[in-house]
């Protein structure tokens, strides 16, 4: 059998409208169609339907993280890719041709997959507290080669107040050694560098385009080495950002009702979810509403639709309609209006918040923070402090990194639920012909193995 080798490149944010500001991805490419996404239109449950050619309700993404019942947690960004139900496209490939080899550049739930390359963000999680960025890699040794070579991973430009290109243009580069050295049938490759400034400023303004014109520039290379191999090129998105203005504080709402419960500690408070009769799980405009008696499922969705910025709470029949209808989903789900967004903010008095609320820590909060993405602007001396902090860091002390603002007001751009206009809503390019101008994300997997040889 003779297979032509794939480079598939996850752009995410990346949308018709940008992409008229991209001019050597837009040559490079000769097939162009619209994509259709899943809801929650978020990062973990589009990868996944990519990659096993399946919607939530069968896979079980149901979002960036939910609430493991089992565990009593609220759990955010895990890594395990046994985790995601369903049959990968590599397993289908190996099928029929047994050596099928897969490079794995920073997609989702790479840890435990059964690929043979792996670069994953990993940072080091010091006994004393401190955090330091690098990355995990199968094999191991390949994470010495690309540190040797590349510097370690830039974690702290990946996600948080520092987020910039630099993230994309280090994935990139080892992109292009693992083409160069390992020639892999499939390589995946995110590219996150749209997703910051199109949160911070919203996907229409000025910096919107000079974001799109620097992907363009980080991606030529890797694309014209693809090229020179004969490898087909598949770049696609997730979804489209859109400009956002109202956060909706949803589990602050459920507080008032006497829904919520939270637990204090050293004067801040948590949120419990073993007694809380009903709370949610925020993501971006979607948001898993969690109610431990049916009893109570009238009142909690009637209390939610009555929010403004709420546009809808799907129950079960619902998420059945929208493919939504896994365990591991809320019983209840609210979607945003177009222009609003849900905080995953508990406390009523921000004297309450937990410490955790003013950094960066993804893994800890019961749900997506997009201010993770910005220095408190009310603080002056925010500035000073972050570099007090990060040379305490450099040192081997200890450190807080209290810099992120507890007002939500700064978010311009978020995502999540399905875009009611395809001109900002996710796009497929393909450097060759394709035969439809509109694909599923369901359909992606087929497309790709096809496209493949097989």
């Amino acid at each position: 059998m003779t297979l032509t080798p794939l480079v598939v490149i996850n752009v995410v944010g990346l949308t018709p409208r940008l992409l008229a500001h991209m001019p050597a991805l837009s040559r490079a490419m000769r097939g162009q169609a619209t994509l259709g996404t899943v809801l929650p239109a978020v990062t973990c449950p589009v990868q996944s339907t990519f990659l096993t050619g399946e919607p939530p309700s069968v896979h079980g993404i149901v979002g960036n993280g939910w609430y493991f019942r089992e565990l009593g947690e609220v759990l955010l960004w895990r890594q395990h890719n046994a985790l995601v139900g369903g049959s990968k496209i590599w397993e289908d490939a190996r099928r029929v041709h047994p050596g099928y080899t897969v490079a794995n550049v920073c997609w989702w739930y790479a840890m435990g997959a059964d690929v043979d390359w792996t670069v994953t963000p990993r940072p080091i999680y010091h006994a004393d507290g401190r955090k330091a960025p690098d990355c995990y890699t199968t094999p191991a040794s390949l994470r010495v080669d690309l540190t040797r070579e590349l510097g370690r991973f830039p974690l702290f430009h990946y996600w948080g107040p520092k987020a910039g290109i630099s993230s994309s243009q280090w994935i990139v580069a080892a992109s292009r050694i693992l083409q160069d050295r390992e020639r892999p049938d499939l390589t995946l490759v995110y590219i996150p560098h749209l997703d910051y400034d199109l949160q911070r400023f919203g996907p229409d303004g000025p910096e919107a385009v000079a974001a799109a014109g620097q992907v363009d520039d980080v991606l030529e290379p890797l694309i014209d080495d693809a090229v020179a191999r004969n490898a087909v090129v598949v770049v696609l998105s997730e979804y489209g950002i859109s400009p956002v203005s109202r956060p909706v504080d949803v589990n602050r709402a459920l507080r008032r009702e006497g829904l919520l419960a939270v637990h204090r500690q050293a004067g801040m408070e948590y949120l419990d979810p073993w007694t809380s009769r009903a709370f949610a799980v925020a993501d971006h405009q979607v948001a898993h509403v969690y109610v431990r008696d049916p009893a109570d499922l009238p009142k909690t969705r009637s209390l939610l639709l009555s929010l403004p910025g709420v546009a809808d709470v799907l129950d079960d029949t619902g998420k059945a309609e929208l493919a939504l209808n896994h365990p591991r989903a809320g019983e209840l789900v609210a979607v945003a209006e177009p222009d609003a967004w849900f905080t995953y903010y508990y406390w009523l008095d921000d004297a309450r918040a937990p410490d955790f609320a003013r950094t960066v820590d993804i893994h800890r909060k019961p749900g997506y923070d997009p201010a993770e993405l910005f220095l408190d602007p009310a603080d002056s001396l925010v500035k000073v402090r972050a570099a007090y902090a990060l040379a305490r860091k450099e040192l081997g002390f200890r450190y807080s990194l209290n810099v992120v603002p507890l007002d939500p007001s700064p978010v311009r751009g978020s995502h999540g639920r399905l875009p009611s206009d395809s001109s900002c809503g996710p796009v497929l390019l393909c450097s060759e012909s394709l035969d439809r101008d509109h694909y599923d994300a369901t359909d992606v997997k087929s497309l790709l193995l096809s496209l493949a040889g097989f």
